[in-house]
């Protein structure tokens, strides 16, 4: 049985060149890049080119990039961080009820340290409206975030307008990118970002590498005390094998995003296609107009979504019913209440299918109909 992955957006498979880019620097290469020797130089070389690559990938300054351990440890960085470099200007932050968990638990321990939050609601499609953000800004806001694209519906927010009301307010901008980057096209200074955090093993390179970009103008605190590396803003020797892999992942990625982000999209369209075609009944969750290519969350009524990712497991397929880092979690996901109400049927029916390196279109097509068969299955 071929067993067939469509959870890229939980995670990625590493590509191959990027394993063998991580493999050969590890074999030849260990200096500290702090060190001022010929091994720690030679260290330092490849961590300021994937530094340069890194950043003009979002056409940003090397400066302006810190590596991190992933997303998470970039969302707290930029949340956190901010908050209490800035907390003498204010203590007011926005973002929205449909966030990563790396933002809404950093939200709620912020809470706790006497800042204030205000979680904005979205539509139906999953969409924030720009007008809410601006009623809720005061002068005592400090920082917006607002994530580029749901992990778990794929709906894609208006950052662009978001970046251009707040140039007229004293806070920073931040979004997190995760799921957008390597397959759309970013450039900070045209979104009116301060702040952008991305994750490596979303774009096929290794897991535990990430960065935070951080305008020249952004005050932030560190999170991590020691030494005096990333420009004194996260102490701790770099992961350079793991840097390296990044580096070449993004090359990879930004090389072919327009051919993969119009292949994924040929997948969506044609898995609802063969649904069609087998008459399912299913509804989409999530902006048909503004949305990841590679995502396609469903929602199959009368069907339970624990039901339906072990059957589809039992059948080869692995799926997701949501955000991967909270898949043990009984509560329902937190994107699709924010969407729909805590009453609505979709809450306990809905499957994400996210595409990635190495699905096929008769990978698709097989998906397509053996997940046609599960839910008639279980629907009776």
């Amino acid at each position: 049985m071929e067993r067939i992955y469509v959870d890229h957006a939980a995670t990625s498979p590493v590509h191959p060149a990027v394993v063998e880019k991580m493999t050969t620097f590890m074999h030849e290469h260990f200096g500290n890049p702090s060190s001022i020797h010929h091994y720690g130089r030679e260290s330092r070389r490849y961590l300021d080119e994937a530094r340069q690559t890194i950043a003009s990938s979002i056409g940003a300054r090397e400066n302006d990039i810190i590596f991190t351990s992933g997303g998470t440890e970039a969302d707290n960085m930029a949340l956190i961080g901010v908050a209490l470099a800035n907390k003498h200007r204010g203590n007011h932050i926005i973002t929205t009820s449909i966030e990563h968990h790396a933002v809404l638990h950093t939200c709620q321990f912020l809470e706790e340290q006497g800042f204030e939050v205000t979680y904005l609601p979205v539509d139906e499609t999953g969409r924030v409206s720009v007008e809410d953000i601006k009623r809720s800004l005061t002068d005592r806001t400090i920082l917006v975030s607002v994530m580029y694209g749901n992990n778990e519906v794929g709906t894609i927010q208006p950052i662009s307008e978001i970046g251009a009301l707040l140039k007229e307010y004293g806070a920073y901008f931040h979004t997190d990118a995760v799921q957008v980057y390597g397959l759309i096209s970013l450039n900070v200074q045209q979104l009116g970002v301060d702040l952008l955090s991305v994750s490596s093993h979303k774009v096929n390179g290794p897991k535990g590498i990430g960065f935070l970009y951080a305008a020249p103008h952004v005050t932030l605190s560190p999170l991590l005390f020691g030494g005096e590396q990333e420009r004194k803003r996260r102490a701790g020797t770099e992961n350079m094998a793991s840097i390296v892999g990044f580096e070449q992942a993004v090359r990879i990625a930004q090389e072919s995003l327009k051919e993969r982000a119009a292949q994924y999209k040929q997948f969506k369209e044609r898995m609802i296609q063969v649904l069609e075609e087998e008459q399912v009944s299913f509804d989409i969750n999530g902006n048909v107009e503004y949305s990841l290519p590679h995502i396609l969350n469903l929602s199959f009524k009368g069907v339970n979504v624990e039901s339906m990712l072990v059957n589809l497991d039992l059948a080869g397929i692995a799926a997701s019913s949501g955000s991967a880092c909270t898949a043990g979690a009984v509560d329902p996901s937190h994107v699709l209440v924010a969407m729909f109400g805590k009453d609505s049927n979709r809450i306990t029916s809905s499957i994400r299918f996210s595409f990635g390196l190495g699905n096929t279109m008769d990978q698709i097509e097989e998906l397509a109909r053996k997940t046609a068969t599960i839910v008639k299955r279980l629907a009776k």
